[in-house]
């Protein structure tokens, strides 16, 4: 193996670490709020449904399955657009930023669109007529929060030492948990329990309420993002920076920097294959949980909401006290441990599907306490085994190689159910994900606990 010299280690400021975890405080209010609990489930709804197909439900009742059938498929259509977008551009926007040392800048950039499109949705009346525009806003907010998570990512290995990462990564997920549960319970006390009107006077005329909700999102992002931007300094440009080459210059660079990562990184490569396998199963579990627990288990729309906000309490204690575990015994045996979590948890919801709300509670928060580490400790699993200072670069594949399979899981679910014809079949289509991607990860090397290791440029097996 070839040495090279090692990173350095210096102490991270308290309030640096901090001000970095509360980005995914922030962040918690277009992840939980707008495409999980609350606008998703607002744009799929009747209130975007034809009100003639809405009138003759009782005797064309296949009109109406079929409108609701287009609108889960529209916004699944505008996700999928989108992430065909940030596949494209995510490793060459995270390799732009570790050269020119604007980590900091396009985290800001980023961030601020994302702030501007949750304020837009506000202008998303309850009408089918604005379907579209709805999505659409959805997709580039998707769009560029996976870029900002890029920069976001790469940033760990700024504000972390190397007995620190795992707990730094957990505090990070832990905060977004814990940012959406108290985020949730204000707007369901403000804003959805009951009829109204809400507060300030609001009513759900119009879908006016959700649409508030979307303006609160704006500016809960906007004020729990500035600490970073403000308190985190930027990266200093890579070490072995090439110098200033045009955008789609880039995508050559980037081509020859992925032969090299599997001539000379091979951990880090299958890692990132791996990865994208089982972090498509863990997104499936939140993308269709909701619908699961109204669908298959019997929850009202006020009950989903709840459960949404149990959730993020179990999985964000869960991401929390991983970190723990992380630092001492490394990220591979946490996320092993957290995979088989889910795959037996997702079994129990499978196989008592007909047990009712009980049912669900129980098995569902199990599979919550699981998703949290097994996200967390994959990105201190990269962390540790990226080249220096080519952290954002390789976070960008990171994101890229899981969009690049976002279709597994949704597939499969869908496919289970056409082939069954029950909704919970599709629970074993999830399932089957994470069993492929832990078979994957079992195989990977893995990295050395502390990122002291961690070289210039990659070792060579």
């Amino acid at each position: 193996m070839i040495q090279t010299p090692a990173v350095s280690v210096a102490a991270i400021p308290r309030r640096q670490v901090i001000a970095w975890a509360l980005w995914d405080w922030a962040g918690a209010a277009f992840n939980a709020v707008i495409t999980t609990f609350v606008f998703t489930v607002y744009l799929t709804s009747n209130l975007f449904i034809d009100p003639a197909v809405l009138a003759d439900r009782g005797s064309n009742p296949e009109a109406y399955e079929s409108a609701v059938a287009g609108l889960s498929s529209g916004l699944a259509l505008a996700l999928t657009i989108g992430g065909i977008v940030v596949a494209l551009i995510a490793p060459v926007m995270g390799q732009r930023s570790d050269s020119s040392g604007r980590r900091r800048l396009w985290l800001g950039i980023n961030t601020g669109v994302i702030v501007l499109v949750m304020a837009l949705l506000f202008f998303v009346q309850a009408a089918p007529g604005f379907f579209a525009f709805g999505v659409t806003l959805i997709a580039i907010g998707n769009v560029f929060f996976e870029i900002a998570s890029v920069n976001y990512n790469a940033m760990l290995v700024q504000v972390s030492t190397p007995r620190t990462i795992g707990r730094v990564s957990g505090l990070g997920w832990g905060a977004g948990y814990l940012g959406g549960i108290v985020l949730l319970l204000v707007l369901y006390v403000g804003f959805i329990a009951g009829d109204g009107p809400y507060w300030f006077g609001v009513t759900d005329a119009n879908g006016m309420n959700i649409r508030v909700v979307a303006l609160f999102c704006a500016a809960w992002t906007l004020i729990f993002a500035l600490p970073v931007l403000l308190a985190v300094p930027e990266n200093k440009p890579a070490a072995f920076a090439r110098g200033r080459v045009s955008f789609f210059r880039s995508y050559v660079v980037l081509i020859g920097d992925i032969k090299r990562l599997y001539r000379d990184s091979r951990p880090t490569f299958y890692f990132l294959l791996a990865s994208a396998v089982y972090r498509d199963g863990l997104a499936a579990v939140f993308t269709f949980g909701g619908v699961l627990a109204a669908v298959t288990f019997g929850f009202s729309a006020g009950q989903v909401l709840i459960f949404g906000i149990a959730a993020n309490v179990v999985a964000g204690i869960g991401t929390i006290a991983s970190g723990l575990f992380d630092d001492r015994f490394g990220a591979k045996p946490v996320i092993i441990t957290a995979l088989a979590g889910l795959i037996m948890s997702g079994t129990a919801v499978f196989l008592f599907h007909d047990g009712g709300t009980a049912a669900f509670w129980i098995g569902g928060l199990f599979l919550c306490l699981f998703v949290g580490p097994a996200q967390s400790a994959s990105r201190t699993f990269l962390g540790r085994i990226a080249p220096v200072g080519r952290e954002g670069e390789i976070f960008g594949l990171y994101a890229t190689t899981g969009r690049a399979v976002s279709f597994l899981a949704p597939g499969l679910f869908a496919l289970f159910i056409t082939w069954f014809g029950a909704q919970y079949w599709g629970i074993l289509g999830i399932i089957l994900v994470l069993v492929l991607g832990l078979g994957l990860l079992i195989p990977v090397k893995s990295p050395p606990h502390s990122r002291a290791s961690r070289v210039l440029t990659p070792a060579t097996e």
